[in-house]
């Protein structure tokens, strides 16, 4: 299960560590939340699909306004060729099929559903997956409640693993940094490249935390 919400421009990501077959569970060492350069992404379902958003997925990168119209056309054309390519997408009655996920970007959260609509709930906060009613009824109690972001997710997650045999600690955390932190980081960048002898590969500090 995995559960998202923002706070003061960014976006924080929480989720559990079950793999669930039938009546067995495994706790997963691979996460079920990271970041793959300036987004945080974290899924529910299939961990193939998870694997391909992880470690093969290139996602493209944001430019101008229009983050929304960016996300169902750009951000799902590309979604679509990578899973298509890895041979994991599915046809169901002649319509595709993926999986569900939640992505950070911007300090905007976003979820994209199996058949690649991308929805922005209005409340700041979201949950996919099993046991995701419980994580819901926790975030919006807490909404209110002078607590950090990772408390908030922690305590989400807590309230699913009590009530939902789908769900288990231990619990992986990932955050989608802020458009000025990713301006800061372009500077950065920019100012490192202009430095002799301090070349830097594009986009390393942005993908580290993905591999």
């Amino acid at each position: 299960m995995i559960v998202g919400l923002v706070e003061e421009g960014r976006v924080h990501l929480g989720g559990d560590s079950a793999g669930i077959s039938g009546c067995r569970l495994t706790v997963r060492k691979d996460p079920k939340v990271f970041r793959n350069g300036p987004y945080a992404l974290g899924f529910s379902g299939s961990f193939r699909m998870g694997q391909l958003l992880h470690h093969a997925f290139k996602a493209p990168k944001p430019k101008g306004d229009g983050l929304h119209r960016f996300m169902t056309t750009r951000f799902v054309d590309k979604l679509r060729a990578c899973l298509k390519e890895a041979g994991w997408a599915r046809k169901e009655s002649e319509q595709e099929k993926a999986g569900t996920f939640l992505v950070g970007i911007h300090g905007r959260l976003f979820i994209v559903y199996d058949d690649y609509q991308v929805a922005e709930p209005a409340d700041g906060y979201a949950a996919v997956g099993c046991g995701n009613q419980f994580a819901l009824g926790a975030l919006h109690t807490l909404a209110t409640a002078n607590l950090a972001a990772r408390e908030r997710l922690t305590a989400a997650l807590a309230a699913a693993s009590h009530h939902s045999t789908d769900v288990c600690a231990p619990f992986t955390y990932a955050t989608a940094p802020s458009v000025s932190e990713l301006l800061e980081l372009k500077a950065l960048r920019q100012q490192d490249a202009t430095l002799p002898g301090q070349r830097q590969p594009a986009d390393t500090a942005e993908r580290s935390d993905a591999r």
